[in-house]
C-alpha cells in the first residue's frame, strides 16, 4: 500500500499452495514495481530504496529476508517497472502449523 500508483486502486494478491515438501506464499501487488535491471542484486540489501518516498528507510524487506532464510526458507522477487511485484516465499512444509 505504501509504495501504490497514485490513481490506481491497490490490489494485492495472496496465494498458498503446497510444493514438493514446501508451502508456498506467493503475494502479487500492482504498484510501482522494481527495476529488476537496476536493482536485483540490491532488492533485499538493508537501508536499500528503489523511489523517491521520504519516508522509506529501507530495512523491510531486508528483515522481512532474514526472517524467512531463518525458517530455512527462501524468498524471491518478480517485479516490473509500472506493473507491480510478486514475492514468492519458500519454507519447509514441516514448521507450518496445520
Amino acid at each position: 500500500m505504501k509504495y501504490s500508483k497514485e490513481d490506481v486502486p491497490p490490489r494485492v494478491e495472496v496465494t498458498t499452495f503446497e510444493l514438493d515438501q514446501h508451502f508456498i506464499m506467493k503475494i502479487k501487488d500492482n504498484g510501482r514495481g522494481i527495476d529488476l535491471d537496476k536493482y536485483g542484486s540490491k532488492v533485499f540489501g538493508l537501508r536499500k530504496t528503489f523511489h523517491k518516498n521520504k519516508d522509506a528507510r529501507g530495512i523491510g524487506l531486508f528483515i522481512t529476508k532474514a526472517q524467512i532464510e531463518s525458517l530455512d526458507g527462501t524468498i524471491d522477487v518478480d517485479s516490473k517497472v509500472d506493473e507491480g511485484s510478486t514475492f514468492t516465499i519458500k519454507l519447509p512444509a514441516e514448521i507450518i502449523v496445520k
